[in-house]
């Protein structure tokens, strides 16, 4: 029977006789309160079980520990008893054989204790059930996990090194840093976490620690340690403090020698033992001793100490009086092993004052030892049960007195939770050094001045930071084998990013600037603006002889793909700098660096849960886009969702087209139809406003001298764009182009090579009589107007303001869209005419036309009104992807601010934004769509009256929430190959997905 006692154990009251500890635990005797007759009951049952009448009352929570740890080790053997001290290293990731070795250490040595190694957790949770169940003991089970168990196990989660987090001034997040940690390793059965490291690094050389430490500075360091420490014991696992008394100032590794500190006492007192007086003090659980040749503190040469009994007795336990469970570093580390042989260094490290004899090179012979050095009376019983008692609290402390076994259902779901994602972005985004920025060069501004230019040295990969990057802009990977190649190419360009990518695959992978990386350094940054982002240890910097050319340096510490993300997003101003240097980095970085940012309210992207949303709601999504898919509503489409500013949701379902040829990418452009009225033409209309060269009461024949005397002269700004003002829905000019025989475009209007007679360009080779937009605006002129005033959604209003915006700057509406809003947002990849801006491949088609063009669309505009006007139309022909719609929207809800420039006034935009003729059953704004007034509309009908969007007739749409800062994107081509394909509207699969949207709200 293991000796525990039952689940439904009492901590309230116990009554025990003196007697008990010799018998099994079932004869216990447990009450859960006790009253007079309750005690006169219990004597009676005593004196049945021929117990003493002498019961013992326990009252508080130490006499129950102190109890149950009396009533194990008094049934134990001494083998059984010095089994205790061992903690032996299993591999899951070994063979069976390998792995049923250690049982035969379980039964017939009785070992304490396993410290899982490399493996994987479902292995790992099967043999931690195997190896408890035969244990008479629980075992109690630790891990290296210093920055979560991928620091040993596969499919589990990796938080950032000790370094980035030493960045990081909010203390919380390293507590909750350690509570998550803490959770994992208690979900796996582990409960002791052999961290944190509270090694001051302060030699950069140092070979094993680096990147492990919170950094060189003793209050820094303490405070993470400290709070990384809370947040691991408040969930019930042991924090282990490491490396006693200190491994940070060496050059040498003790996993392969004996490193030397060569510090005086003092030294060592005031700096390396400086965290573990703080911690000890705040209840720290476990110590782990180093294998140091120190001989300031321990005179015999080269003897290591974690076997020194000045170390480990004198200093830790009785001067720093620390009274938990004092652990060996391995023991078949070099730095023990080549100085004992095994079974002697165990013995030593007893001797010394060590509880936990981590890792035994021969259990079965250092066992033997130790019991042949107690019965010499080397080794007292007082000395054996001190350790043997302490081990066994701890068990306690853990639960092991009431142990279960672990379960392995949903094992890997809870150990890589949403919650571990939503802590490393905060994590990664605190920890983000500025340490250099000249002349304020970050975060980024005025992308309509810049060419920007990325260069990727180290070894490991930077296309994560680069796809990044191009979300903000257009940024161009710059690539060469020769230096004078890279700058040639350079010259192109006036601002540089380059990144130092090195692995991350551990904190111990090398970190440095190659010598040929640093002369392209120095090279590119003389040619250039230049930023340096380092995704490695900070200590590469030390390299460098000159920062001086360099405007700006980031610090990004590690090359995880969030570090990457992260790190383009601050040097655009999408997120804030706020870290601080947690190691110096000679004299131009001193300890402490780090230059505070303020954000652009450029759009960033992250996890829904940060935004207060769940993910896993918002996955449904995928099942009514796949519907949409399945039943050939679309052949593709790019999707959004951004919360607070953030995109919490981006992706890309399908293909271009049917035939399943070339897949969505968010890189891809499509024909945005209508949503070129809010994106292009409304803006711009607001901007003249704003200058005041328009008001939403001029009327057309103000702005137009062409319609000065026409039927509309007196139809203003507000009742035109709200769709309230008798004009037509549209007019078909391209049918009156059309030959009445053949009803292909007539030879009259069109030719198939350019001219300049045609040179209005329709499709690639069609092109239309150049006095043709005048006889079309014409047309408009004399249409006719509605006879009643009521509701009727126009593309008229477009064609008017096209004009008359053209007309005033003297420029199209390409060119003004680009000067005015897109490249100062960094809308890189929105524009009309496609063609002369993206690759064709990118360009997804929208029609195979067989009602004008006779020919399959792709990089023309659909609309044939705006193809008539040369494919720039106030309507429609704009062209972009999911993410530079976002953009647009994500300005209007920062009322018109937007990566550091204010494109419109916020009282401009809730102007546009009211509905002035709601009472007249109008929902429209001014050119904005609104929510739907009854049943039926272009929403959910769950959404906010204060929201605002547009839809296009190639399936696109696109909708902004002021109340709960919410933007949402649905780009497709619903169009192709047949424009008669109505299936996606029908089944409003675009509102369907936008209800989903709001159900994953967490109100």
């Amino acid at each position: 029977m293991r000796y525990t006692f039952s689940k439904y154990f009492s901590y309230i009251v116990f009554v025990f006789t003196l007697s008990v500890f010799s018998q099994q635990p079932d004869d216990v005797i447990m009450v859960d309160s006790i009253t007079g007759a309750q005690s006169d009951s219990l004597v009676t049952q005593l004196v049945e079980k021929n117990k003493p009448l002498s019961p013992l009352i326990v009252k508080d929570e130490y006499d129950i520990q102190r109890l149950w740890v009396d009533s194990i080790y008094n049934r134990m053997t001494l083998k059984e008893k010095v089994g205790q001290l061992f903690m032996v290293d299993v591999f899951s990731s070994k063979s069976k054989k390998e792995t049923d070795k250690i049982k035969s250490l379980i039964e017939e040595y009785h070992i304490g204790g396993i410290i899982f190694s490399k493996g994987g957790p479902q292995r790992q949770a099967k043999l931690n059930n195997e190896y408890q169940e035969i244990s008479k003991v629980p075992l109690l089970i630790g891990m290296d996990a210093e920055w979560g168990l991928a620091m040993r196990l596969d499919s589990t989660k990796a938080f950032p090194w000790n370094m980035t987090l030493g960045a990081i001034q909010d203390n919380g997040l390293i507590e909750e840093t350690g509570r998550q940690i803490a959770k994992h390793c208690k979900r796996l059965g582990v409960h002791i976490n052999f961290a944190p490291v509270v090694d001051m690094n302060t030699n950069p050389k140092n070979p094993i620690i680096g990147n492990r430490s919170f950094g060189e500075d003793k209050d820094n360091v303490t405070e993470k340690a400290l709070a990384f420490m809370k947040g691991m014991q408040k969930e019930g696992v042991l924090a282990s403090a490491k490396h006693f008394p200190g491994h940070g100032d060496t050059d040498s590794d003790s996993h392969k020698t004996l490193p030397t500190i060569n510090f005086d006492e003092k030294r060592i007192d005031s700096i390396e033992l400086y965290p573990y007086r703080k911690l000890i003090a705040d209840g720290l659980s476990s110590v782990m001793v180093a294998h140091l040749n120190i001989p300031s503190l321990e005179p015999r040469s080269g003897y290591p100490s974690s076997i020194s009994k000045n170390v480990v007795t004198n200093i830790l336990q009785d001067s720093l009086g620390f009274e938990g469970l004092v652990i060996t570093d391995a023991l078949n580390m070099k730095g023990a092993s080549n100085f004992k042989a095994p079974g002697d260094i165990d013995l030593a490290a007893l001797k010394a004052g060590n509880d936990i004899l981590l890792i035994s090179e021969d259990v079965p012979l250092a066992s033997q030892k130790i019991i042949s050095a107690y019965y010499a009376g080397d080794i007292t019983e007082k000395r054996l049960s001190r350790s043997v008692k302490k081990i066994l609290l701890a068990k306690y402390k853990v639960g092991l007195h009431k142990y279960e076994p672990v379960k392995t259902d949903y094992l890997l779901e809870e150990l890589n939770s949403t919650a571990n994602e939503v802590l490393h972005h905060k994590l990664v985004e605190n920890s983000l050094t500025l340490i250099k920025n000249d002349r304020a060069i970050l975060p980024v501004k005025n992308l309509d001045l810049k060419k920007v230019a990325y260069v990727s040295l180290g070894d490991d990969s930077g296309e994560v930071f680069l796809e990044e990057l191009n979300k903000y802009t257009k940024v161009d990977w710059v690539k060469g084998n020769q230096l004078p190649d890279i700058l040639d190419q350079l010259r192109n360009y006036n601002y540089v990013i380059v990144g130092l990518h090195k692995s991350n695959d551990n904190p111990w992978k090398d970190y440095k600037f190659k010598d040929k990386e640093l002369v392209w350094l120095y090279e590119i940054a003389r040619l250039n603006n230049t930023v340096l982002s380092v995704f490695s240890r900070p200590y590469a910097m030390l390299d460098l002889q000159t920062t001086t050319n360099f405007e700006g340096v980031l610090m990004a510490y590690q090359n995880s793909t969030v570090a990457q993300q992260k790190a383009a997003q601050l040097l655009f101003g999408a997120i804030e700098a706020k870290g601080k240097l947690p190691v110096s980095l000679g004299v131009d970085f001193p300890l402490g660096t780090g230059q505070e940012t303020r954000s652009l309210k450029r759009l960033t992207y992250g996890i829904p849960e940060t935004v207060g949303m769940n993910s896993h709601k918002l996955e449904r999504i995928d099942s009514i886009v796949n519907i949409a898919l399945r039943e050939d509503m679309t052949p593709g489409l790019q999707l959004i969702v951004a919360r607070k500013g953030k995109v919490v949701y981006n992706k890309n379902y399908g293909y271009h087209t049917y035939a399943k040829s070339r897949k969505v990418k968010s890189s891809d452009i499509y024909d945005l139809a209508s949503l070129t009225k809010i994106l292009s033409t409304l803006p711009l209309t607001m901007e003249l406003k704003d200058k005041g060269i328009l008001s939403l009461d001029t009327r057309v024949g103000e702005m137009l001298p062409l319609f000065k005397d026409s039927n509309k002269k007196d139809i203003t700004i507000r009742s035109m764009l709200s769709h309230y003002a008798r004009l037509r829905a549209w007019i078909p000019f391209y049918l009156k182009t059309l030959d009445t025989v053949t009803s292909r475009p007539d030879k009259k209007y069109y030719r198939t090579k350019r001219t300049d007679d045609f040179n209005i360009r329709v499709t690639g080779n069609l092109y239309l009589r150049s006095d043709m937009k005048d006889s079309l605006m014409l047309r408009i002129k004399d249409s006719e107007l509605r006879s009643r005033l009521s509701y009727k959604y126009s593309d008229l209003p477009y064609y008017l303001m096209k004009s008359f915006i053209e007309g005033h700057y003297g420029n199209d509406l390409d060119a003004l869209t680009q000067q005015h809003i897109y490249k100062a947002m960094g809308a890189s990849n929105m524009g009309y005419l496609p063609l002369n801006k993206f690759d064709k491949k990118r360009i997804v088609p929208t029609e195979n036309d067989q009602a004008y063009r006779k020919e399959t669309i792709h990089g023309y505009v659909h609309d044939q009104g705006a193809a008539m006007f040369g494919g720039i139309g106030g309507h429609a022909g704009l062209f972009a992807n999911a993410n530079d719609v976002a953009k647009m929207m994500q300005m209007y809800l920062n009322g018109g601010y937007y990566g550091g420039k204010q494109f419109i006034s916020s009282q401009t935009i809730d102007e546009f934004n009211t509905c002035t003729y709601c009472d007249k059953r109008v929902r429209r704004g001014v050119g904005f769509d609104k929510p739907q007034l009854g049943d039926v509309g272009p929403t959910c009908g769950c959404i906010s009256m204060n929201s605002y969007g547009h839809s296009g007739f190639t399936g696109t749409f696109t909708w902004a929430d002021p109340d709960e800062e919410i933007i949402y994107v649905f780009l497709s081509n619903r169009t192709f190959p047949d424009s008669a394909n109505r299936k996606l509207i029908s089944n409003d699969i675009r509102s369907e997905i936008q209800r989903l949207i709001y159900d994953a709200i967490n109100y």
